[in-house]
């Protein structure tokens, strides 16, 4: 095969190099273990590119400017804007196109497409590799490799390309951003079975921006940029779009049905008025003012702002909102698709269990006092090449040392610390002399220490591997022979571990008088005394299972998804309430095996996947998608990148997260909890509720004012100028607004099922009460007009109206706090935003009535105490009869749908 061959079958249909032997690699790609030919690597450079993720398509400012004016709110308030400014309010205008800008300038800020998340990927690309060309070592840029190239992988590398190994020599790479493992992963070079492997099974492999992190290796380049794992995720981000809010829809169709419903109005109350023979100029006046009293020109902002509000709320407790409808989102989640790694557990390993004088025991601090409970301690801290850091502070574990080393055998010395054993002083005690490194044929290593008298060979490794080299054991602090029943107790006791999903090693030495003539596996590593075995994992956080607990009962499902295997993912889920069996766990080869069609009727069956691959991430949570769920996937690796941009809402790791995944996530978790997701669950919740208590108050107000103007002027009054109507607006609207958006949560927030994504802005009783609760303020105003009108000139009448529809609106912002709670349950004091914001409201209505020029200018006049009485009377009787309404509604039962 050419090299053109070559590459037209790596593109077209990708080569499974890990069911490859290395000779038939080195033939596919046309390379050799002495490397290509530097000509031969330039012109492959010209052929396949450079080592480079692509950038993502970028929108100029501009463009992105415009496209947030693509909203009918946001049209409907430009309309507002040029009315306002025919009627000579050019305040009004300028303070609505400020915040029409505003907005636009808030959405640019926010807007962060998939170019940042790549940004993110080509910075973990390792700027230099070793590669071996024409038989010499060098270095060259990373993104000058090509497929065929023979490259050089030590501990500390950051590998910088897709490679298949062709030596391996105690290799371990950390593929936790990529697999979702939590243990770094032990390479080999041998054949593969199964083309279909997901990658953390490809162990002959190793890939793009993963680390060494033990013992070197020589791999020969298999794919490079954009052809790479890392570069199929890129990939994967920059084709996935996000989809508008359910919020964003609702008020986008909320525009549209207002649009029509003041064009209509306007021009039934234009020509009515015509037909009575009112004036031209009159009527066109009459009618913009309608129309600005219609509009909700300050629903937008107001939102915007209780976002913003719920934004600095959920910041202090350690939710990091970096796209503000994603708050609202987060009040409607029904899936939370977690990570296992790092966000339900610690990232760290622990040791747990412990097999020890022929019985299980938890890992305690009494172990020192156990027979035989020292010599286990010394193995693990001995045979160890973990190093405690002198200079860190405290919290790096549960010795609240900070540990550096292989992630297992950094779990030993942390046990062994915070039960006071410490490996310092050991190996000041007991240096050690050689040893024997760790080796994945023998699964086993060895350090030989000088003792008193002598010295000692440590060995720990596979159990079964072990045991098979021991002769005796240590029980009860006595040497004895190992026989059959000691045996069959030790596997009993290690399946016991293995079925709990704990990592298991087994401790053993052997005392000598000397060193052996031939430091060798075969002259050491016999004659054993068998101590006992320790059960490691990497264990939940210990606030997640009440958090968990809390999502099923606020109706919240969360599925776990992770590259990890199958008996430790269900026994994490099991842990936390996950799951209560393993038939509700499906690996990722196990999904490869069914069809779209079946998965997404099955999808609800499966609450752990387990092995997965990016693909399979994208799959699941679209899969719930299909199904009308709203969700959430929490992640920190950049293998979780696509499900995270994908989804309704992405949840990124804040300090175990990579650039990657924090960069395609609209939430970021500051203190990794899982625990937090439930807050901002919660908060969202809240600030949606309150988000629809603002659409209520405004909608029910504007139709009050419609429905005054609308009904006085088919009966031919002159109520109200169209300054009165934008004052109203002006004073009654914003702060009342603003105030409901801060209103506390109630108690049982968390114990309502999330609403769902189809689910009208209108239900839950919003549409009813804006229908009849405008009605009201609109018949009470009318009320206080027809008899101010009967006893008074039209001068008092007119103010008297303006009064009370204005103080109307003030007080039914009180109602509005809850659609079937009474003002005394929910305590008429508890908002004292609520109560600033009637002050300030009130004060600004009543001022322009009392200071004498500023109500001539107005068109208003002085009231006596008995008007102001009235006023205030009808002002308080909606409230009246509004509680009498959720008194019906609470003891007809209706309440628990109504709010």
């Amino acid at each position: 095969m050419n090299p053109v061959e070559a590459t037209k079958t790596e593109t077209e249909s990708p080569i499974a190099f890990h069911t490859l032997d290395s000779n038939e690699v080195l033939q596919r790609l046309e390379s050799s273990e002495a490397g290509l030919r530097p000509e031969e690597a330039a012109a492959r450079l010209e052929r396949h590119g450079r080592n480079l993720l692509q950038e993502a398509k970028k929108k100029t400012l501009l463009a992105k400017f415009i496209e947030q004016f693509k909203n009918v709110m946001i049209f409907i308030l430009l309309v507002a804007a040029v009315l306002s400014g025919i009627l000579g309010e050019w305040t009004d205008t300028i303070i609505i196109l400020l915040v029409v800008v505003l907005n636009a300038v808030l959405g640019v800020v926010q807007e962060n497409k998939a170019e940042q998340a790549l940004e993110a990927l080509k910075s973990m690309s390792s700027p230099m590799a070793r590669v071996r060309r024409g038989g010499q070592v060098t270095e060259v840029k990373s993104e000058e490799l090509v497929p065929g190239d023979i490259v050089l992988l030590e501990a500390g590398n950051v590998v910088p390309a897709d490679v298949r190994l062709l030596e391996a020599a105690s290799l371990k790479t950390e593929e936790a951003a990529l697999t979702g493992e939590s243990l770094p992963a032990e390479k080999q070079t041998g054949v593969l079975d199964g083309a279909d492997l997901v990658i953390g099974d490809r162990t002959n492999m190793a890939y793009m921006s993963s680390s060494v992190t033990y013992g070197r290796g020589v791999g020969i380049v298999t794919a490079t940029g954009m052809k790479t794992e890392v570069g199929r995720i890129a990939g994967f981000i920059s084709e996935e779009e996000n989809d508008v809010t359910p919020l964003q829809k609702k008020l986008d169709e909320l525009g549209k049905y207002f649009t029509f419903i003041i064009l209509g109005v306007c021009v039934v109350i234009f020509a009515v008025g015509l037909l009575e023979g009112r004036e031209l100029l009159d009527m066109l006046l009459t009618s913009i003012s309608l129309a600005v009293a219609a509009i909700p020109e300050g629903l937008p902002a107001i939102v915007t702002i209780i976002l913003a509000l719920g934004v600095q709320r959920m910041a202090g407790r350690k939710a990091i909102i970096r796209k503000l409808p994603a708050v609202e989102t987060l009040g409607s989640t029904e899936i939370i698709c977690s990570d296992k790694t790092g966000t339900l557990t610690l990232n760290k390993m622990t040791v747990e269990k412990l097999y020890l004088n022929g019985g299980l025991m938890d890992a305690t601090e009494e172990l020192p006092g156990v027979p035989g409970g020292e010599r286990l301690l010394e193995i693990m801290t001995l045979c160890n090449d973990s190093s405690i850091d002198e200079g860190a502070g405290a919290g790096g574990g549960k010795s609240g040392k900070a540990i550096i080393g292989d992630p297992t055998e950094t779990a030993l010395v942390d046990y062994a610390l915070s039960i006071g054993t410490d490996k310092r002083e050991l190996e000041q005690k007991q240096p050690r002399t050689s040893e024997l490194p760790f080796d994945s044929d023998r699964k086993l290593m060895t350090t030989i220490h000088q003792v008193e008298g002598g010295y000692r060979a440590l060995t720990k490794g596979a159990p079964d591997v072990l045991l098979s080299r021991c002769s005796h054991i240590l029980e009860a602090g006595e040497l004895v022979p190992l026989t059959e029943e000691h045996t069959r107790k030790i596997a009993a006791g290690n399946k016991m571990l293995a079925d709990e999903a704990l990592r298991v090693l087994a401790f053993a030495f052997r005392d000598s008088d000397g060193l052996p003539a031939e430091l060798s596996p075969e002259s050491t590593e016999k004659e054993l005394v068998f101590v006992g075995l320790a059960g490691m994992i990497d264990p939940p956080r210990e606030e997640v299972k009440a958090a968990v607990a809390v999502c099923r009962k606020a109706g919240v499902r969360p599925v776990m998804i992770t590259g990890d295997h199958k008996d430790t993912a269900a026994a994490i889920a099991k842990r936390l309430g996950i799951i209560e069996d393993d038939s509700a766990v499906l690996t990722g080869r196990e999904l490869d095996k069914i069809s779209e069609r079946d998965f997404a009727e099955r999808v609800a069956d499966y609450s752990v996947y387990a092995r997965v691959s990016p693909e399979h991430k994208v799959r699941i949570v679209k899969a719930w998608r299909a199904k009308g769920k709203i969700v959430a996937m929490t992640g920190d690796g950049v293998n979780d990148a696509p499900a995270l941009k994908s989804a309704d809402i992405g949840v990124g790791m804040g300090i175990t997260g990579t650039d990657v995944a924090k960069g395609v996530s609209d939430m970021v978790l500051a203190d990794d909890n899982f625990t937090t997701i439930v807050v901002a669950v919660e908060e969202g919740r809240k600030v949606y509720s309150n988000i629809r208590k603002a659409i209520q108050f405004l909608l029910s107000a504007n139709l009050g004012e419609v429905l005054t103007l609308f009904i006085a002027t088919l009966i031919g009054w002159r109520i109200l100028e169209p300054i009165h109507i934008l004052w109203i607006n002006l004073v009654t609207d914003t702060l009342p607004a603003l105030a409901l958006g801060l209103e506390k949560a109630g108690s049982d927030v968390m114990a309502k099922k999330p609403r769902k994504a189809n689910s009208s802005i209108f239900a839950g009783g919003v549409g009813i009460g804006i229908i009849y609760q405008g009605i009201l303020e609109a018949l009470l105003t009318l009320l206080v007009y027809y008899w101010a009108h009967t006893h008074y000139d039209e001068g008092v009448a007119v103010t008297m109206a303006f009064a009370t529809l204005g103080l109307l609106q003030i007080t039914h912002a009180f109602n509005v706090r809850s659609n079937t709670k009474s003002l005394l349950q929910i305590g008429l004091f508890s908002n004292r935003y609520m109560l600033g914001a009637s002050v300030i409201s009130t004060l600004l209505l009543v001022l322009v009535i009392i200071i004498p020029g500023l109500n001539e200018w107005f068109g208003v006049q002085h009231m006596t105490g008995t008007q102001w009485l009235i006023v205030v009377a009808a002002a308080v009787g909606i409230v009246v009869i509004v509680e009498l309404v959720k008194l019906v509604l609470r003891l007809s039962g209706k309440g628990k749908t109504w709010d």
